[in-house]
């Protein structure tokens, strides 16, 4: 039942939503299968093995995105360590997630099945940091508390494109280091240095990282671009300096994106802190802060986003590079978790509200409405599930007369009309 202003959804009662035809983009699909098989072998490796000694403590990361079997990663980890004689735990490694509180981040990790029992190690969370080196202008390098008194650190993470900055080392076992060990308050001095300045940042104190902390090895994954598994490797403390801007290269080179370009509306299906710390892949969305100092050209001229996924608990970080959203989506904001994330990145713009309506199909048009200068006739408008889901897309009629015999697409059904059922809603 539609509570908002009658004056409001009457202005948007007859535009039109184009018919859309759902269609398959190409893109690299190989993938790793028997992910512990492999990573066993690769850290079968005497330089590996003699880096843990009878006894000593050893603290692997985890962090808090939706990294392709890392629960089977960590654990193989913790039992390549336990194999050697160590005594392995888990740290939580991701800053300022989860409200930026130990229980909230040890929650995040079991959204992921990563508990002391599915790990057969403890896990110890804490918020508390211990600073372990300063950069020559004085700005101090924090590490978790239970990382530094351990023995050594066995850091764990994906290699990907960052969604706010780039440098050599974005997203990856770097970043892991200097944010996700560096808890909310190593965290917030990342982002206090300056957006612009992030890569330099994060190369800075990572490597500040390497040479005081007992930084042992690392395992690094990179995903397809259907989230898969496509490379693992394990890497020695001067291999991570080394090949990490590599294997970013790599990565950047396998990322998914939406291949119809110059559109008017885009529609996300959902958003959330599982798919992307900031939501949604602004790689993808182009969505980028203005802060960052990266281009926005090619972002459509506006962004639908319809749902929060349930996997983010409420944070809500990103809702702000949208432009239109739903009632059903605004209910779900926990600001207590998305807030703290935010305070202690700086990036206000993430929080603000985009326009708010009571359903998926009232967003929807809001947005066609309010694309200024676009073909209404002939409206180029993609729909996605999510910035991690792009083989299938949705696609307006315009574009699909334009690639339905383009070999990059692979045609599952031609345009039709969008189902909306007596709520508004598509799903």
């Amino acid at each position: 039942m539609h509570d908002q202003n009658d004056k409001v959804n009457a202005l948007l009662q007859g535009e039109r939503i184009p018919r859309m035809a759902t269609v398959r983009q190409k893109f690299e699909s190989g993938y790793i299968e028997n992910h512990g098989e492999v990573l066993r072998g690769l850290l079968k490796r005497p330089e590996l093995e003699r880096t843990i000694r009878p006894g000593m403590s050893v603290a692997v990361t985890a962090g808090s995105r939706g990294i392709d079997h890392i629960d089977e990663l960590l654990r193989e980890t913790v039992r390549f360590i336990q194999a050697q004689g160590g005594k392995p735990f888990i740290v939580p490694a991701m800053g300022s997630h989860g409200g930026a509180v130990a229980e909230g981040q040890i929650k995040i990790l079991e959204g992921f099945h990563i508990t002391e029992e599915t790990m057969g190690c403890p896990i110890k969370a804490s918020m508390e940091v211990e600073q372990i080196a300063a950069l020559s202008d004085g700005t101090p390098v924090f590490m978790d508390r239970n990382a530094c008194a351990a023995d050594g650190v066995v850091v764990v993470n994906r290699i990907k494109p960052h969604t706010g900055f780039r440098g050599p080392y974005e997203s990856g076992l770097y970043k892991m280091m200097c944010v996700g060990l560096g808890k909310q308050k190593g965290a917030e001095t990342v982002h206090n240095r300056g957006r612009k300045r992030m890569g330099e940042t994060i190369q800075l104190m990572g490597d500040a990282f390497l040479e005081k902390a007992n930084i042992l090895f690392g395992v690094a994954t990179i995903e397809n671009a259907f989230d898969r598994t496509y490379r693992l490797v394990a890497l020695t403390r001067e291999e991570i300096q080394a090949k990490e801007p590599e294997l970013l290269v790599e990565a950047r080179g396998l990322m998914p994106r939406i291949i119809p370009e110059n559109l008017d509306v885009l529609v996300i299906d959902y958003m959330g802190k599982n798919i992307s710390g900031t939501g949604m892949d602004t790689n993808i969305t182009r969505s980028f802060s203005l802060e960052s100092g990266i281009s926005r050209e090619g972002r459509a001229k506006k962004i639908a986003v319809l749902d929060l996924t349930d996997q983010s608990h409420g944070a809500a970080v990103g809702m702000g590079a949208a432009d239109t959203t739903t009632r059903r989506l605004y209910e779900k904001v926990d600001f207590n978790t998305t807030y703290p994330n935010l305070l202690t990145s700086g990036g206000t713009d993430s929080a603000k509200l985009p326009m708010i309506f009571d359903d998926q199909r009232l967003a929807i048009q809001a947005a066609i409405k309010t694309a200024i200068g676009a073909d209404k006739e002939r409206l180029r408008m993609v729909r996605i599930r999510d910035t991690l889901h792009l083989s299938e897309i949705q696609v307006s009629e315009a574009i699909f007369e334009e690639i339905c015999n383009d070999p990059a697409f692979e045609v599952i059904s031609p345009p039709r009309e969008l189902s909306f059922d007596e709520n508004g809603d598509l799903f």
